[in-house]
């Protein structure tokens, strides 16, 4: 006889087994989803949005975390670890251990074949109950596209869709822009596929 495996977990299991365990796993409606290592291209388009976020924002006090950083998410149990998070101002943690960051001011997520649905999802609506998040850029794996979600000042989410490699992401409350040909340039979708 063979026992079936567990499907759900309190968030205080989810932790301790977190804390133990040598690679990274999600927190997703009492699941414990393990992160897959990612292709090349993913981590190139993730260091080339981080090195752009950390040029514009670093005179403004604010920090960029890669996807080392896990996010709490209270509203819906939420544990994630975006491809980057830029936190500004006054940063909190929960007190798990490592903390898990609770008021990301950007988000952002490279897709891939597995997590695109999801981070297009019930991910980005998890995220949206965070106060503090006001922009939220997925980027696509697939092709030169960044989708720009910001938040409005009357809380409704606006999506602008960048295609063009030399068009911009704009982020006036950094005083500035993302390019796409900063995201996307040397970076063959391609490789290691």
């Amino acid at each position: 006889m063979v026992a079936a495996a567990r499907t759900s977990f309190t968030a205080t299991e989810y932790l301790g087994l977190e804390k133990a365990s040598d690679r990274k796993h999600e927190f997703v409606d009492g699941a414990i989803v393990a992160m897959a290592g990612a292709r090349p291209a993913h981590n190139a388009l993730a260091s080339n949005v981080s090195a752009s976020l950390v040029i514009l924002t670093r005179s403004r006090g604010c920090l960029t975390l890669n996807s080392d950083q896990r996010v709490h998410v209270p509203a819906t149990k939420l544990y994630a670890y975006p491809d980057v998070t830029l936190a500004c101002g006054e940063r909190r943690y929960d007190d798990a251990d490592p903390p898990s960051l609770l008021n990301p001011t950007l988000i952002v997520e490279v897709t891939s074949e597995s997590t695109e649905d999801f981070d297009r999802g019930r991910k980005f609506l998890g995220y949206q109950s965070i106060l503090e998040l006001q922009n939220y850029l997925i980027v696509s794996h697939r092709e030169c596209r960044i989708d720009h979600f910001r938040r409005s000042v009357g809380g409704q989410w606006h999506l602008m869709t960048h295609t063009r490699v030399d068009a911009f992401v704009d982020l006036p409350e950094f005083g500035g822009v993302i390019a796409l040909t900063d995201v996307y340039g040397n970076v063959d979708l391609d490789e290691g596929r």
